[in-house]
């Protein structure tokens, strides 16, 4: 297996990456919007963007596997950087170096963004147990006036006297 098999990988994950990351960009915009129906849309495309990025990921790790074997090495050792390690200075290196770069960098900023996202959520999700809170009366709010004057027999007697 060449190398451009795996630059090939790492560039469709790239691409799927950057997809993620618009999706995740709008996500925000619907959190902060309190968009629920939106959000849950986005939430199915993104779904479907990891089940892709799953399948291109076993793909390049699969090719990567078959270089180290054609190779001599081990498998297990196949990484993106094992390969550039033992790669000559060519214009094959040159590429799956940058490959790697944007993914890494891409990848750096949707960890950002879905970091911010989850504080988004965190924050709403402490708004709607406040409010809650609020709107939910405490047991001991339920009934109005002093509970220790209700078992006093004198309470007990109506106002009204019926056999007047």
């Amino acid at each position: 297996m060449s190398i451009t098999a795996i630059i090939t990988s790492l560039d469709q994950l790239g691409e799927l990456h950057k997809r993620l990351l618009h999706v995740s960009k709008e996500k925000t915009e619907r959190l902060k919007k309190g968009d629920v129906t939106e959000l849950q849309k986005l939430l199915k495309i993104e779904q479907k963007h990891v089940q892709a990025v799953q399948t291109v990921e076993a793909e390049r790790i699969k090719a990567a596997e078959e270089w180290a074997h054609s190779e001599g090495y081990q498998p297990s050792e196949a990484t993106v950087t094992f390969i550039l390690e033992r790669l000559d200075a060519t214009n094959e290196r040159d590429q799956l170096e940058l490959a790697a770069t944007k993914l890494a960098e891409i990848l750096v900023e949707l960890k950002a963004q879905e970091a911010l996202n989850q504080e988004l959520t965190t924050q709403s999700l402490q708004f709607i147990r406040m409010n809650l809170d609020l709107l939910t009366p405490s047991l001991n709010n339920l009934n109005y006036g002093s509970q220790n004057n209700q078992d006093d027999p004198k309470n007990k007697r109506s106002i009204f006297n019926s056999q007047a």
